[in-house]
């Protein structure tokens, strides 16, 4: 997650993640979720030509909320807070008419059953009328990334002009009885199938565009999605743009009912959802939602989050600690920066907490920018790679990784294109304005880990993180699990911390702490992405985790 000093606002490198959202998931639980506010206000609606629509809004802020937009515009050109400049454009595409399913969502929505009381009702819940999803099968032979079965297609929204891509690879192992993973990289705007080529995917790409075999992929004993989300990201594509987690997860819903409907023999497998970094917000939000339809064809079993935003109010105290030599690395910043990120922290937090009570935009995206800017913005300007501390940034065009580009061109062949059925004109690998319209909407600090608690309630959770990273750092991840409210907290933080080994092994490649459905891993010598430094590892503890290892017997 690259997060840059406040000049984001007028047009320079975003905050974004490498891998790197409406009130329905928040109130039609059967779990109290009033903790979590919707976000009030948008800054679409002050949006004008001049920053006058700022001074409006004022009144309506703390002080300290004040005081960071008058700094904020003081770095904004008069007229940079215009729509044109601040919500992505359309992107070119078209349209294709040779796939080999279409998915009515008109069609499932009509569909109805009776249970066992002889009472009808809908097969699946969900408002579904304006979905249809497109199914191409993936002719293996032509791009030679595996050689299982794959399909790729898009769910479309065409009331609201919404096409999200999406690639399935089954198991390489037993299609029939392997789970279902869906696999979301973060951002927000960056496109999953950077996880699929760099990570954890069934082949990466080489410095010729050729791809390579990943004996450690995934999909080794369970069928994988990669799914670029939210639209206008990968190869997805819309006319408008989404800019909240929520919104995004009634997309994905819709995508998974679909997709299950046309193949009900994946529908009847276990199903998980994993991810990284901005999926930190993305996932429980999503899980959430699917868990909220009693009557629903996905079959959640748990939900899976590497090196991930959650709780930026618990997280966001840790990044002074890994930056300045207490995460078991060597210190990055010299004591007198040390000395004003702490400094700097009382303000952040009061800033993240006025977002938490009052979930207002004109509160959260200050608390965002503030935050960033005084955190992890000295960190970036030593040059040192935010994913992985153990090194410099060494292609800062690529989020500090040539194997992006590589993947990038790869993706932006026209054979390639063609292969998989992708509409759009042209893949990025991020899209910065997808970025900056979620900062902008105030979702950056949301606490949506006031979620976890009632997921906890029926499905398992694992916070996984590797020990290297700097922007979604082990230490803060472990420091929210550790203080997360739940029935189950006392049991989880007296729970003993237990080594990770690999079958045979003398030394362990991490730590994990497990209780009731809650588990959280360290895992040593490995960066933002761990499938990519560690894969053999990361295979060994998802089979396991997939298992029910530590799931609460």
């Amino acid at each position: 997650m690259r997060i840059a000093a406040s000049t984001v606002l007028i047009g320079a490198a975003s905050a974004v993640s490498l891998h790197q959202q409406a009130q329905h998931v928040l109130s039609n639980l059967d779990r109290p979720h009033e903790a979590v506010k919707p976000i009030a206000g948008s800054f679409s609606d002050a949006a004008g030509a001049s920053l006058e629509a700022l001074e409006k809004a004022f009144g309506t802020m703390t002080a300290e909320a004040k005081a960071v937009w008058e700094e904020i515009k003081l770095l904004v050109p008069e007229g940079a807070f215009n729509k044109g400049s601040l919500f992505s454009k359309p992107k070119p595409h078209r349209r294709r008419h040779d796939w080999d399913h279409v998915v009515k969502g008109a069609d499932v929505q009509k569909l109805w059953v009776q249970d066992a009381n002889g009472e009808s009702h809908r097969k699946v819940g969900g408002r579904l009328e304006s979905y249809n999803l497109r199914v191409k099968s993936v002719d293996p032979s032509k791009l030679g990334v595996d050689s299982v079965k794959q399909y790729s297609g898009y769910l479309d929204d065409d009331e609201n002009d919404k096409h999200l891509f999406y690639w399935f690879f089954e198991s390489r192992n037993d299609p029939e009885n392997d789970p279902v993973i869906l696999w979301l990289n973060g951002g927000p705007g960056c496109s999953s199938l950077t996880g699929l080529f760099l990570e954890l995917g069934p082949a990466s790409i080489d410095k010729k565009l050729r791809p390579v075999n990943n004996e450690f992929s995934w999909n080794n004993n369970a069928s994988v999605i990669f799914l670029d989300q939210p639209v206008n990201v990968g190869y997805s594509y819309s006319g408008g743009s989404v800019s909240n987690t929520v919104a995004a997860g009634k997309d994905v819903y819709a995508l998974l009912t679909l997709f299950f409907h046309q193949f009900p023999q994946y529908a009847k497998q276990d199903f998980h959802i994993a991810g990284e970094s901005y999926a930190g917000h993305y996932i429980p939000v999503f899980a959430s939602e699917i868990l909220s339809h009693k009557d629903r064809n996905i079959n959640l079993k748990s939900i899976l989050i590497g090196n991930g935003l959650t709780d930026g109010l618990t997280q966001y105290p840790y990044y002074r600690p890994m930056a300045c030599g207490e995460g078991g690395y060597p210190a990055v910043l010299s004591e007198s920066e040390c000395a004003s990120m702490d400094r700097s922290l009382p303000r952040c937090l009061s800033l993240i907490q006025n977002c938490y009570d009052s979930g207002s935009v004109w509160s959260c995206v200050p608390a965002s920018i503030y935050c960033n800017n005084a955190l992890i913005g000295p960190y970036q300007r030593t040059g040192q790679n935010v994913y992985d501390i153990r090194g410099k940034c060494e292609d800062s065009s690529n989020l500090c990784y040539k194997g992006l580009g590589y993947i990038s061109d790869y993706l932006n062949q026209r054979s390639v294109m063609e292969a998989l059925g992708a509409e759009v004109s042209s893949y990025d690998s991020c899209n910065f304005d997808i970025n900056r319209n979620f900062l902008f909407q105030g979702d950056w600090m949301q606490p949506f880990h006031r979620l976890v608690p009632g997921i906890l309630e029926e499905i398992p959770v694992l916070i996984y993180a590797g020990d290297a990273d700097y922007i979604c750092n082990w230490l803060g991840n472990r420091a929210w699990t550790d203080a997360l409210e739940w029935p189950g907290k006392k049991g989880f933080n007296k729970a003993p911390v237990e080594d990770l080994k690999l079958p045979g092994a003398e030394k362990e490649y991490g730590k994990v702490k497990a209780s009731g459905n809650f588990t959280f891993m360290q895992v040593y010598q490995a960066g933002h992405m761990v499938p990519m430094d560690q894969p053999e590892n990361s295979l060994d503890f998802l089979n396991r985790w997939l298992k029910g290892e530590w799931f609460a017997k």
